[in-house]
């Protein structure tokens, strides 16, 4: 149909193809395509039989482009109990049968039985968590880096516009692949420790080897704190590491793309529809996002179990006000759009147009986080570009609501500054949020009620949520609103034991909540607390921490979550005795203040959740 006799890129994904800017896929096929290259996209590929959709387009004139989708295969397919998940997020009818497990090293070996002398490149967040020696949790061992495992020639790691683009510009030049060894964000093999580029230099960071990570994981522990604090620096340094006889050479990421050039990302000609291929089936992710807008990237919360700051990292880009509301406008058009934008966030809903205050301090900056274990004095944390952004995009006439669906840092809007002008601004976009911006639930994760596990997570003490809490009650009242917090926690993340859950089934008991927003720790690939979890040492001090591995512990905490159930009252009140806090179990099932007051834990009084489902 469109004349070709070539094609320059072809990309396998794991996902279905969905032309939407929240699908890798189609971003890295619509930016190639905007340089003037003919891109195809070979979505859910059969990798049974005689592999004819690999060989329907044949080679490529330049690479082939292995993507493996918008979430880690194994994240993707099982829960934290290595159970397979109800659904595939990102296949037609949430099917479980359309991609392999670890498609990245599936895919390439399939492209290089068949066409072993055309380059494959790996993106997308499977290939780019895995740049190094990793711990994989489904497989139970210490994985080496994917390109050794894939036979794959090169990894462009964290998010792929800029690095991709340059790639192919070198590649349609005439050089080889073997020749591109400087080009930022990617990652190659050397075969010695000859073939290095300009050989280990003295600024290099030369990680443990993975031979001695495997017999000891104290190195490994110290390697993530490496590869952490260079992912997420502006000026960062040359990683490399020895695996064998071969060295994996890490070169530092791009600096952190303009507004300009993800405004031009956002422009690109998406038609914002899955593919036509899949009239009358259901993209479960698709459905959560086609009415959602998403206005920065980056995210400098540092969450320890977070993928984010490996793959985008700390730095924000923000979107201009103008390619926003662009965008909302086309979302009107959709069909289906009954005026209500589902979200207008990022990774974290108000960290918009955030930034250091002082850049060359940011410059020399090696923190992963700007908020932990303090928010960080340079931090500019206004609301008020956020603020006009949310009172813009509702000024449209074809919008009737916008709701904020990402997760909100409260750290932020409590944080008070030398400056009233930002607090007023901050105090004002609580409101704003609040009044106008919640459909009836308000999505927040303090994730614990212990500060010493919340210390370990990177978030703010348990004592943020409940002033957060109460502003939030307050609002509500004087506004005569109806509406909930929806708090999310995590069980038997690194440093939790079964006490500290018992704590939090009986102090969120006394906030009047009963918990639906749960979940099990599951380690992913190279974050902070996977690997605190392996190597059972924190990265950043080396001093011992502990995590529930064995299936009976993970149970045993998670339970916790759900003491309100009649069939788990039991099993909680023999944990409670085995653990030996029998006093929590009145605190637990007859007294709902008592353990507050007891154990002097601050704060006000209990929500009005209750209140509400009685009122309904």
């Amino acid at each position: 149909m469109r004349g070709w006799d070539y094609v320059d890129v072809i990309i396998f994904s794991a996902d279905a193809y969905v032309d939407h800017p929240s699908f890798g896929a189609a971003v890295i096929g619509r930016t190639l395509e905007s340089e003037g290259y003919r891109v195809a996209i070979v979505p859910q590929p059969d990798w049974h039989g005689d592999y004819r959709d690999f060989k329907k387009l044949g080679k490529p004139r330049l690479f082939f482009a292995v993507a493996p989708g918008c979430m880690d295969s194994m994240v993707n397919k099982y829960t934290a109990n290595r159970r397979l998940r109800s659904e595939d997020a990102y296949s037609p009818d949430g099917r479980h049968d359309c991609r392999p497990e670890y498609p990245t090293i599936v895919y390439t070996k399939i492209l290089k039985e068949l066409y072993p002398d055309v380059p494959v490149v790996l993106g997308g967040i499977e290939a780019s968590l895995r740049r190094v020696t990793h711990y994989d949790y489904w497989q139970d061992s210490l994985r080496r880096c994917i390109l050794c495992d894939s036979g794959a020639d090169m990894i462009t790691y964290g998010m792929g516009e800029r690095v991709t683009t340059e790639l192919t510009h070198l590649m349609a030049e005439g050089k080889s692949i073997k020749e591109i060894t400087a080009l930022p964000q990617t990652v190659f093999l050397c075969n010695s420790k000859e073939e290095i580029p300009g050989g280990i230099k003295k600024e290099d960071i030369v990680l443990h080897s993975h031979e001695e990570c495997l017999k000891n994981k104290r190195s490994q522990a110290e390697n993530i704190r490496h590869i952490e604090e260079e992912s997420n620096r502006l000026c960062a340094q040359r990683i490399l590491q020895q695996v064998g006889n071969q060295y994996v050479v890490v070169n530092p990421p791009f600096p952190t793309m303009t507004t300009e050039e993800l405004d031009k990302s956002h422009a690109l000609p998406y038609t914002r529809l899955p593919h036509p291929k899949y009239k009358g089936k259901r993209i479960p992710a698709y459905e959560m996002i086609k009415f959602s807008v998403n206005i920065h990237r980056g995210c400098f919360g540092g969450c320890s179990f977070c993928t984010i700051s490996a793959h985008q990292g700390k730095f924000i880009t923000s979107r201009s006000k103008e390619s926003i509301l662009k965008e909302v406008k086309e979302v009107a058009k959709m069909p289906n759009f009954k005026g209500y934008l589902s979200d207008l966030g990022g990774p974290s809903a108000n960290m918009y147009s955030m930034e250091g205050k002082n850049k060359k301090a940011c410059m020399a900056c090696k923190r992963p986080s700007c908020v932990h274990p303090k928010i960080c004095p340079n931090l500019n944390t206004d609301h008020s570009r956020l603020i006009d952004i949310y009172r813009s995009v509702d000024a449209l006439p074809e919008i009737k609501k916008s709701f904020i669906g990402s997760g909100v840092r409260y750290d932020l809007l409590l944080h008070r500054t030398p400056d009233e002008n930002v607090n007023k601004a901050n105090s004002e976009y609580t409101r704003e949020l609040i009044k106008n911006h919640v459909s009836g639930r308000l999505k927040v994760a303090p994730e614990h009620t212990s500060d010493k596990v919340l210390y370990l997570m990177r978030k703010p003490p348990f004592q943020q949520f409940r002033e957060f809490k109460k502003i939030f009650d307050r609002i509500c009242r004087e506004e005569n609103l109806r509406q909930q917090i929806i708090p999310y926690f995590i069980s038997s993340h690194p440093g939790c034991h079964a006490e500290d859950m018992a704590e939090l089934a009986v102090i969120t008991k006394g906030l009047d909540f009963q918990l639906e927003q749960v979940q099990d720790f599951t380690p992913t690939p190279l974050t902070i607390a996977t690997e605190m979890w392996y190597t059972g040492y924190d990265p950043y001090t080396l001093e011992p921490v502990f995590s529930a591995k064995k299936q009976a512990e993970k149970l045993l905490q998670r339970q916790f979550f759900f003491w309100y159930k009649p069939e788990e009252r039991g099993n909680i009140e023999r944990a409670l005795r085995s653990i030996g806090r029998p006093d929590l179990i009145n605190a637990l099932y007859k007294n709902t203040n008592g353990f507050n007051e007891k154990r002097n834990m601050k704060g006000g009084k209990p929500g009005k959740a209750t209140e509400y489902r009685k009122k309904r």
